[in-house]
C-alpha cells in the first residue's frame, strides 16, 4: 500500500506551545536533587569520622546527623518534586492506556 503525498505524521501528534515554567520546575528540582546529595555525603563522612567538610557547622556528631537528615529530606524533596513535573507534562502524550506505556520514572 503505497503512502500518499498529503500524509504527515506530524498531525497524529499536536505539538501545543512549549511550557518553560515545567523545564524550570525540573530543572529547579534537579538542584534540589544535588543539593541534598551533597549535605547528606558531608553528614554521612563526618558520621563516618573523616574531618568536618563544612567547618564548624557539622563538627560534631549530632550536628553531622542533622545534615544527614536534612540532607536526605532536600534529596527527596527534589525527587518527589522532578517526578511531579515530569508527570505534569504527560498529557501532552499520545492516549494510550498508561498500564501498556514503559515505566521512564
Amino acid at each position: 500500500m503505497k503512502i500518499s503525498d498529503g500524509f504527515d505524521a506530524r498531525r497524529l501528534r499536536p505539538k501545543g506551545p512549549s511550557n518553560w515554567r515545567l523545564r524550570l520546575c525540573a530543572g529547579f528540582a534537579a538542584l534540589l536533587a544535588m543539593l541534598g546529595v551533597l549535605l547528606a555525603m558531608a553528614g554521612a563522612a563526618n558520621l563516618l569520622g573523616s574531618s568536618p567538610a563544612l567547618g564548624e557547622l557539622n563538627a560534631s556528631p549530632g550536628g553531622a546527623a542533622v545534615l544527614l537528615a536534612v540532607g536526605l529530606l532536600v534529596l527527596w524533596l527534589g525527587v518527589w518534586l522532578w517526578r511531579r513535573c515530569r508527570r505534569m507534562r504527560q498529557p501532552l502524550s499520545l492516549n494510550i492506556a498508561s498500564h501498556l506505556m514503559k515505566k521512564h520514572d
